[in-house]
């Protein structure tokens, strides 16, 4: 059975497998912790909150991206991940804390584009600095 697991074509599902199952996970928390809905104000056209969640959405597939290509192990990948998606979570705490003159969420849900854009940005930005440190 060894060699059926160390085959490039199962391990690559394996690998896209848990990542997906993991962005599902991870994206449904980004849910409970922002005020709006993503995928109903998506679907309302809402320009600002498809930016952030895309720029959560790419920024969730870098981290693992890098955690792929460092760690050996299936397990190692998944527990790396997860440490980016922390901290990719804490910046985003900071990011809301660090804007004392208005609320993010808010912004983002007014369909603010500068604010969704810069959202998206530092995701992106973040996801390539806790990606080359894990």
């Amino acid at each position: 059975m060894n060699p059926f697991w160390e085959n490039d074509l199962v391990q690559t599902a394996a690998y896209y497998s848990v990542v997906v199952l993991c962005m599902i996970v991870f994206m449904s928390i980004f849910e409970l912790v922002t005020r709006y809905k993503n995928w109903d104000e998506i679907q309302r056209g809402n320009l600002a909150v498809a930016m952030t969640t895309g720029g959560k959405i790419f920024g969730i597939a870098n981290i693992f991206r890098f955690s792929i290509e460092q760690h050996n192990s299936l397990f190692e990948m998944i527990g790396w991940g997860c440490y980016g998606f922390f901290l990719m979570l804490l910046g985003y705490f900071i990011y809301e804390f660090l804007t004392p003159k208005f609320k993010i969420d808010e912004e983002i849900e007014k369909d603010n584009r500068a604010v969704g854009f810069i959202s998206m940005v530092i995701s992106v930005g973040l996801s390539y600095v806790i990606g080359s440190n894990i």
